[in-house]
């Protein structure tokens, strides 16, 4: 009887923990979650108060003061396009990028982007097109998309799928290492860097726990109950 107890209570103990680390991950998903709202929150007053403050320069324009009037106005709707607009393209560009490698395991590339852009645009007037710079960028927030992906697919057992991801992480990541020396302002783009790096080590370190553990490391990543990555188009990849 007392192996018994013992048993029963080790048991509890593991599942107290396995709890533990469930809530502890919703809890960390629902700050994420009301960080990025904050976040455009705030960007989204910053654009409309950076958008009205040129609107009103030009305003205040007269014969005598139209070269500097239009100069503020002009200055300030740099702040909106180069703070705000380009944050918007690189959150889009992430999700185009996101959705393709759920579908088919492969990177949208830049010209895949841009065409998709031209049926979207009014064909009389010059079509909107994504740089490379915001691109870049874009691609370099992916990793922290495909970091929680693949947890996720640990947690439901498809760890190969997991591996895949990795690998797929790391050569991004390689690639970018030599694009980021070429580019003349960088302190954006080495940041993104580092948390990029960061995701990679979380996916390693996942599938390894996985690898040397086995299945007992799965339940405290997730249960069944999880959510279902397939709506992504996920299902569809080639495992």
């Amino acid at each position: 009887m007392a192996t018994d107890a013992a048993a029963t209570a080790h048991s509890a103990s593991a599942g107290c923990s396995a709890m533990k680390a469930e809530f502890a991950k919703h809890a960390e998903y629902l700050n994420t979650l009301n960080d990025k709202r904050e976040r455009l929150v705030k960007a989204s007053r910053d654009l409309t108060m950076n958008s009205k403050k040129a609107i009103f320069q030009v305003h205040r324009i007269s014969k005598n003061n139209k070269e500097e009037v239009l100069s503020k106005a002009e200055n300030d709707l740099t702040v909106v396009v180069n703070q705000y607009i380009g944050k918007l393209v690189q959150e889009y560009v992430e999700a185009a990028t996101f959705c393709r490698f759920c579908k088919t395991g492969t990177l949208l590339s830049l010209a895949e982007i841009n065409d998709s852009l031209l049926e979207l645009g009014d064909k009389s007037v010059e079509p909107l097109q994504i740089n490379v710079l915001d691109y870049v960028l874009g691609v370099a927030d992916l990793s922290g998309e495909l970091m929680r992906l693949a947890i996720g697919r640990i947690s439901d057992g498809e760890v190969e799928y997991a591996k895949n991801i990795c690998a797929f992480v790391r050569d991004i990541y390689r690639e970018l290492t030599l694009v980021v020396p070429l580019m003349d302002d960088n302190s954006e783009m080495k940041k993104k860097m580092e948390t990029m790096l960061q995701s990679v080590v979380k996916i390693e370190n996942a599938c390894f726990s996985v690898h040397v553990r086995g299945s007992e490391y799965i339940p405290l990543l997730g249960s069944s109950a999880d959510p279902d990555y397939s709506f992504f188009g996920a299902s569809d990849f080639d495992q």
